[in-house]
Order: structure tokens, then sequence, then C-alpha cells
């Protein structure tokens, strides 16, 4: 069994067995932990902690920042990635689907490689937790974690391998770092004084 082979069958029995943990308390739980509703709350807060840690002006071009680094790593998760590899999710592959446990029908869309929720959330949590870093410790830990679990959630549904969460999350998190240095490198935000 060559690598590529290996990785196929591991990556299959870490969704197995996260997808057949399921359990009806989990499965809501779950499921509206990967609704996009879901970040409101937390987005409401992580621009309340720049105000507080930077001042509205410079919230204001950070917000933008985030936008355009989300905006980003979503359309390379489905432009440079899905699109290119068309790696059937979960649900969508003949072989494995009906062995899966799924919440209120949903299946996604045809291709899952790579996670745009976990593109998406990383980058964010990257971005807001390197730019809070130095005003709040452990921040970046917590913001990764709450990634973390939105990633999690994608796996339990049934509609992403391990694999497609964990290379959407790289992605993420290097568009993330990516767009923190550029700012540095241009000087728009002093990030040690508000």
């Amino acid at each position: 069994m060559g690598l590529i082979e290996k990785i196929e069958q591991i990556d299959r029995q870490l969704l197995f067995a996260i997808n057949g943990s399921n359990s009806p308390l989990f499965d809501t739980i779950m499921w509206w932990v990967s609704k996009p509703a879901f970040g409101i709350p937390f987005y409401l807060i992580f621009i309340f902690l720049l105000y507080k840690s930077f001042g509205w002006k410079n919230t204001f071009i950070l917000v933008l920042f985030a936008g355009l680094a989300v905006g980003l790593a979503d359309l390379s998760a489905k432009y440079l990635f899905k699109e290119i590899f068309q790696r059937f999710r979960p649900s969508q592959n003949l072989e494995i689907k009906e062995q899966l446990h799924y919440v209120n029908n949903y299946h996604g869309g045809m291709y899952g490689f790579v996670s745009s929720h976990a593109a998406n959330m990383f980058c964010i949590a990257m971005l807001i937790g390197l730019w809070l870093k130095k005003k709040i410790r452990y921040s970046l830990y917590f913001l990764l974690i709450w990634a973390s679990l939105i990633g999690y959630s994608r796996i339990y549904l049934g509609v992403h391998y391990p694999t497609d969460v964990l290379c959407g999350a790289l992605l993420g998190m290097l568009i993330a770092f990516l767009v923190y240095k550029i700012i540095i490198q241009v000087k728009l935000i002093n990030f040690s004084t508000k």
C-alpha cells in the first residue's frame, strides 16, 4: 500500500469515528456550529476587542483586511482546490455515502477538498489572534480552538474528510499570516499602541 492509499485509509477511519460518534444532542450542536449564523456573535466580539485594543479607525481598517483575507481564502479554496482536485465529499462518494450519518439530510456540495469553512474560519481566527496576541494573552489559542470546533463539525456532519479540514485550515492560516505581514510591512497599523 502506497503513501496516498495509507493517508486515504486513515482519513476514512477518522471520518467514520467522528461521524459515527453521533447522538441527538451532538447532532443539534454540530448542526448549529456549522451554520454561518453561529459565527455572528463571535464576529461582534472580535470587532469589540479590536476596538478596545486599537480604536475605531484602526478597527475599520482591520475589518476591511479581514474581509479581504476571508474572501481570498474562500475563493482560493473553491477555485485553486475544489475545482482543480474535484475530490468528492464523503457525502457524495458512492463507496461510503450510505455508511455515514447525516443531520437534517444535509450532504453539502459535490467537492470537498479543501474545506471552505475551515479555510475561512482559520483565516479569521489566525488574523484576529495575531492582531490581539500582544493585548490579550492566549487569544490566538482560543481562536484556533473556536475554528477547530467549526472544522470538527464539518467532519461530524459527514461533508468533509479530516484532510479536507486540515488542508483548509492550513490554507486559511497561510493567507492570514501573509495579510498580517503585509499590514506590518506597509505600517498601516501599530499593533503595540491604541
